[in-house]
């Protein structure tokens, strides 16, 4: 397989995909949103952009299988697996808050081997193949160098029905606000790791995310120089439901203050 050739055929894809999206939002009403939990909405637009994808993706590599929101009943497979997140940042395109994406990553059995990520409002594609670097709109993309947490600007996202750990989480928010520039809240963890990649933000944290929020993203963070981890250190950010995202050179110092809150 040229992952190379295979990643820019996703692009286009989710190009395609998006622009179908961007032109659903005006249609989209209550009437027509479901709810899968708690504050978790779905909508048609949801389920019909995935249906999109599974479809050509399954032409690229037609043995592969997949690990996708909207449809449970999609089998993994032994090699190759997409992971699919159709419209990521739900609630924003119900509200009509400009910023939601698409997420699509490939793994080789237990590797990430290409992940993109397309914000549909601003048609920024984010992407990258393993061993090839990471790329905003065909121009190469690194994490910012700022090497000093009090310099940074972070981001992060709010729990919407794991309230478990809210009061760690509003401890550590605060200690944030004063010891960095600022922590913003997009509604798109896809894009929330995207622009660590660019160096738009110098570290992403939040927990109670599944694979198709942070698959490809980290991966494309990985590739343009960053360093990714869940909450303990490790590397079980995929499926381990948390994740901090960072340029790496800050990832020690913000660390340190998150396991005083999380331990």
């Amino acid at each position: 397989m040229n992952k190379e050739d295979m990643t820019l055929n996703v692009v286009a894809l989710t190009k395609t995909v998006g622009s179908w999206i961007f032109n659903e939002v005006n249609r989209v009403n209550e009437n027509n949103v479901e709810y899968k939990g708690v504050h978790n909405l779905v909508t048609y637009v949801d389920k019909t952009a995935e249906e999109m994808l599974i479809s050509e993706l399954k032409n690229l590599i037609p043995e592969a299988g997949f690990i996708a929101e909207e449809d449970d009943k999609l089998q993994k497979a032994k090699r190759f697996n997409w992971i699919v997140d159709p419209l990521d940042g739900t609630t924003n395109f119900i509200h009509k808050v400009p910023l939601y994406s698409i997420s699509i990553a490939l793994m080789d059995e237990e590797d990430v081997v290409l992940g993109v990520v397309h914000e549909i409002n601003l048609k920024e594609s984010f992407f990258a193949w393993k061993g090839g670097g990471a790329f905003l709109n065909d121009k190469p993309i690194r994490v910012a160098d700022t090497s000093d947490l009090d310099q940074s600007l972070l981001a992060t996202g709010f729990p919407y029905y794991d309230y478990n750990r809210l009061d760690e989480y509003m401890d550590l928010f605060k200690d944030m606000m004063k010891s960095s520039r600022g922590v913003r809240r997009l509604g798109s963890a896809a894009v929330d790791l995207a622009y660590v990649a660019c160096g738009r933000f110098e570290l992403f944290y939040e927990y109670g995310l599944n694979p198709w929020d942070v698959a490809a993203g980290a991966f494309i963070v990985q590739q343009a120089g960053g360093e990714i981890s869940t909450f303990s250190g490790d590397d079980n950010y995929i499926f381990g439901k948390e994740i901090v995202a960072s340029n790496g050179k800050i990832h020690k110092e913000f660390m340190k203050k998150l396991n005083v809150y999380f331990h």
